[in-house]
């Protein structure tokens, strides 16, 4: 490829700094949320004996490519939920899926980009690069060896992020091409707004159960377990393992950890934070150029005047002014007079770092002091679960060593003082012991089969615990006595439902032949609903009822437990001349415009990879995965 031709003159390329860490982290974030676009970042080689993943036309993506991208997306992903996801987590949500799909349209737009010649050049190239926020020093500016150290730590060259950099801005004029300039047609918008704006107003009477005229009849065990039998799949437990366990958790061994009291104390010095958090008061702070200015602010507040006019006269919100909760020592010299406020009030002018200020004190927040005496138990016992967890953590070594010397998990509990026991583990169901709740334990229990081996694993909350498959239990019905309550719960719901629907028809009936909706129960009188509208009262399935009716008809709805009765008052067309409809119409033309372009975009994708015939290599994309497993 043709040199990148960067920015040279002393105003663009700077001598390079130290970055600090945190610039550092700052620079590898934004490198990647860019190279998210171009293929990722981060996996190290995948050798050539299966190389390539996706093949459209001329244009290809690597196994490197791929892993990096797919790196990158998990990467990404785990930022937005705020937790590291492993790659068979990330594969639950389909990240592996969606990373090969949009590698795909890259692929298919690169080979047409090939197809037409279409290419950035190198000035524009070294324009982006030079103006990527990952590779400028502290003062803004381009600086190369970031630029090339960046790339180093990310396991880029210099010519492949270039190359990639390349077929993206390519990518980018071929679908500036596709989707500029997408506009949607004004009697579309107007058909859409129209729909969208109509308002209907409407009369509910919603049905439960206390508008039924007799309560419903209390069910006799002979009712229920009829019941139960007609209903016998709603109450049988689905099949499930029989496991044997061996359980060791910080709690069996915390209350023998023996603690200092000297080290509950600092405990309590390190969290004075929190233990004791002195007077404060929520303030607001307007600062003034002089003392002049701020005593006449304070003269016209005297007369008067609103402190909200002072700040917008400043220019300002009261957001810019807002200190937040602060202490006395916090205010400096004006904490004395803001805390002899006895109730909320503006005292000034009184010095401040930035000038003299007028001080608004909204709110006394008392002080909160929490005796040692009061939290020494809790810190004891949670300094003494902390110890117990380690502990635990370090037995499962030798518990391992144990079942590999073919100890059984009864001698394993004798031997390490571990509670032993046996459970029906079914997946899904709701009345799985405590012990079963735990995510690794359902992972583990997954993977078993009556036969394997014993095997410890660690809990999420510090415990260790031994299982092994016994047998697998076939589908069981519950014993009446244990799903009385759920039986008798299912029982009610469906009699109240058929006695709600017997009364919703003689309503409606009654409705019919002229009674008004009003005389029939408490109803609700809905003024003016869009389609989309989010009514307290009304349920989503009533207003839709509602659109479907001609003024003065009256339907039932029964839907999803709601059983009502709703009347069509009126309907009033969108109203389309008004400033505020224009700006909404505005609004809903660019909208639809965009979705037009996109699927556009995604069309044109599709047709541009079946022009150029799509070869998609399992075996690679299951060797990268392989080895990020």
């Amino acid at each position: 490829m043709a040199k990148i031709t960067t920015p040279k003159n002393s105003d663009e390329i700077m001598t390079r700094k130290t970055a600090t860490p945190a610039s550092k982290i700052l620079s590898f974030m934004l490198l990647g949320m860019l190279v998210v676009g171009l293929g990722g970042f981060g996996v190290s080689n995948f050798g050539n004996q299966v190389d390539t993943v996706v093949t459209v036309g001329k244009a290809q993506v690597s196994t490197n490519q791929y892993a990096r991208a797919l790196t990158a997306q998990i990467a990404q992903f785990s930022q937005q939920f705020g937790q590291q996801f492993t790659f068979a987590q990330a594969q639950m949500f389909g990240i592996d899926a969606q990373t090969l799909q949009s590698l795909i349209s890259n692929t298919a737009l690169d080979n047409e980009a090939i197809r037409l010649g279409l290419s950035a050049g190198d000035v524009q190239v070294a324009q982006k690069i030079a103006t990527t926020k990952a590779f400028l020093d502290i003062s803004g500016k381009f600086n190369r060896a970031t630029y090339t150290q960046v790339l180093e730590q990310n396991r880029l060259t210099v010519q492949e992020f270039e190359t990639g950099l390349r077929d993206e801005m390519a990518r980018e004029l071929l679908q500036a091409a596709i989707v500029g300039g997408m506009k949607t047609p004004q009697a579309l918008t107007d058909t859409l707004y129209a729909f969208e704006a109509e308002t209907r107003s409407m009369t509910v009477l919603q049905l439960t159960e206390a508008s039924l005229p007799e309560k419903l009849p209390t069910p006799t065990d002979s009712d229920l377990q009829a019941f139960q039998t007609d209903h016998i799949a709603d109450f049988t437990r689905p099949e499930a393992k029989r496991i044997s366990y061996a359980l060791l958790t910080p709690a069996d061994l915390a209350k023998d950890q023996p603690v200092q009291e000297a080290d509950i104390k600092a405990a309590y010095d390190a969290g004075e934070d929190i233990y004791n958090i002195p007077e404060k008061r929520l303030v607001e702070r307007l600062v003034y150029p002089s003392d002049d200015e701020a005593k006449a602010a304070k003269a016209k507040l005297d007369a008067g005047a609103l402190f909200e006019d002072l700040v917008a006269d400043r220019g300002l919100a009261l957001m810019d002014i807002d200190m937040g909760d602060v202490t006395q020592a916090e205010l400096g010299a004006a904490g004395k007079d803001v805390f002899a406020l006895t109730k909320p009030g503006v005292v000034g002018p009184l010095p401040s770092d930035l000038g003299p200020a007028l001080y608004r004190m909204n709110t006394i927040l008392p002080a909160q002091l929490t005796p040692f005496d009061q939290v020494k138990d809790k810190l004891k016992s949670d300094m003494q679960l902390a110890m117990a967890s380690k502990i635990v953590v370090d037995q499962l070594e030798p518990i391992n060593d144990l079942l590999a010397g073919g100890a059984t998990i009864a001698e394993t509990a004798k031997d390490q003082g571990m509670t032993e026991g046996t459970t029906d583990y079914a997946k899904g169901a709701d009345d799985n012991d405590p012990v079963t709740q735990d995510a690794q334990f359902a992972k583990a229990v997954d993977a078993m089969e009556p036969g394997d081996f014993a095997q410890a694993i660690s809990l999420s909350d510090g415990s260790v615990i031994v299982l092994q498959v016994i047998e697998t239990v076939p589908p069981t019905p519950v014993p009446f006595d244990k799903a009385r309550e759920k039986i008798t719960a299912a029982y009610h719901a469906e009699a109240l439902a058929k006695a709600l629907e017997a009364l919703a028809d003689n309503h409606l009936a009654a409705a019919q032949a002229g009674a008004r909706l009003e005389t029939l129960g408490i109803t609700d009188n809905v003024a003016s609903a869009t389609r989309s509208a989010k009514l307290t009262a009304v349920p989503a399935d009533v207003l839709t009822s509602a659109f479907s009716l001609k003024p003065g008809e009256i339907a039932k709805v029964d839907a999803k437990g709601i059983v009502a009765l709703v009347r069509l008052d009126g309907i009033k067309p969108a109203e389309l001349t008004s400033d505020a409809a224009k700006a909404d119409m505005d609004k809903l033309a660019s909208e639809a415009a965009q979705s037009v372009a996109q699927d556009a975009y995604e069309l044109f994708s599709t047709a541009m990879t079946t022009q150029g015939g799509l070869t998609i290599d399992q075996a690679a994309i299951n060797a990268v995965q392989a080895r990020m497993n």
